[in-house]
């Protein structure tokens, strides 16, 4: 018997996948859910008892009943008499046809929640989800663990047709493009320039300069080589940071894809992290996926103790990258087929002011003018 998905993943906030409309009730806390008890036990608030009794028979007060016995056999007995463990899962899901776990595609998230480690535990929780939606792997951790407090590091990658780099003289959508070694290292050096600690205000929305939290440290950032696909080039960018904030990587990758086209001076980039306001283009966020979660302090300290394994998922590697090839990847790549949205958010650049400030912005009721407003929530936050 399969245990419910909604009782092991729909208590997982923030990390939450619903297949289904949202519920009512509002879910558990992160990184401390504990799934329902199982049939037939009775929390101790859930009845109460006047003190005394009539006729040898316990009163209940009005409106309250004692909980009846139900029998239990098979899976739920033996779950029963099992104590709960924290784990966390790894899950790999497809950024569509579903609501929650943040709105990007994933090959590597990771939740943390109390189960009852009963046999084939994770072929009964995939039997009761759709192929593009996937529980890859499963570890114990220790008791007090939270996957999002405990979390070092994130590491997000952004699939893109490479036609993004190609100069702004050429067609907005040249599918025969292909991009040359000159331009990948041009590329590169301008994504390296965002390593290290940079005020990212102007890449997130609500925040001010003198925000510490707008403060952001990136480890890492390069674009891969490219590789075609249904006759489209296209390439993947990786970056991996201590954090992000919303729509923080869509704008670095924005900025440099303007850059590049000759839209926008290297000097922007600069400019960018300073005080004043930069109206800074934000990419299209269908080829955002997070692609891994670091626990590496964690790691050092318990990894090794002889009782806890390294959340490392070495040994799921082959599992992560089969699905990004069977279900993130083909989705992504027949969206931009279908809806070309690169192509169309292109076309927006050569409109873009920018050398927009907060002066400027202050003229147009303090809202920076640009047509690429986009909906919240691509996933790239805290």
């Amino acid at each position: 018997m399969g245990l419910p998905l909604r009782a092991l993943l729909g208590a997982c906030r923030p990390w939450t996948l619903r297949l289904g409309p949202r519920p009512r009730c509002s879910p558990r806390m992160a990184g401390n859910a504990e799934l329902p008890s199982p049939a037939g036990s009775a929390r101790p608030q859930d009845r109460r008892s006047r003190s005394g009794r009539a006729g040898g028979v316990r009163v209940w007060e009005d409106g309250e009943h004692p909980a009846k016995k139900l029998k239990s056999g098979g899976d739920e007995e033996r779950r029963g008499k099992l104590p709960k463990r924290k784990v966390v899962l790894l899950v790999a899901y497809s950024g569509k046809g579903y609501h929650g776990m943040q709105g990007v595609s994933a090959a590597g998230q990771v939740v943390s929640l109390k189960v009852w480690l009963i046999d084939g535990i994770l072929e009964k929780i995939n039997s009761h989800l759709p192929s593009h939606i996937r529980i890859l792997g499963l570890k114990r951790v220790t008791g007090g663990f939270n996957s999002k407090n405990k979390c070092d590091a994130r590491t997000y990658c952004y699939l893109l047709p490479t036609f993004a780099f190609a100069h702004k003289d050429r067609d907005v959508q040249d599918e025969t493009y292909r991009l040359s070694a000159e331009t990948l290292q041009q590329v590169n050096r301008l994504l390296a320039r965002y390593k290290g600690t940079h005020n990212f205000h102007n890449f997130t929305s609500q925040k001010g300069p003198q925000e510490p939290s707008a403060r952001r440290y990136i480890l890492d950032m390069y674009c891969e080589e490219p590789f075609v696909r249904e006759g489209l080039e296209f390439a993947v960018i990786r970056v991996k940071g201590q954090s992000f904030m919303m729509h923080q990587i869509r704008k670095m990758v924005g900025l440099v894809v303007a850059i590049v086209k000759g839209y926008a001076p290297e000097s922007v980039l600069e400019r960018s992290w300073g005080a004043e306001k930069v109206d800074v283009p934000k990419a299209p966020g269908l080829g955002l996926v997070l692609e891994r979660v670091h626990f590496e302090k964690y790691n050092q300290r318990f990894g090794n103790d002889g009782l806890h394994e390294p959340l490392d998922w070495a040994q799921e590697e082959g599992k992560v990258a089969a699905f990004k090839e069977e279900h993130i990847y083909p989705t992504i790549i027949g969206t931009e087929q279908n809806e070309r949205s690169m192509a169309q958010w292109l076309s927006t650049l050569p409109v873009h002011n920018f050398s927009a400030t907060a002066l400027a912005a202050a003229g147009t009721g303090g809202k920076l003018p640009g047509p690429l407003e986009g909906s919240e929530g691509d996933g790239d936050t805290d």
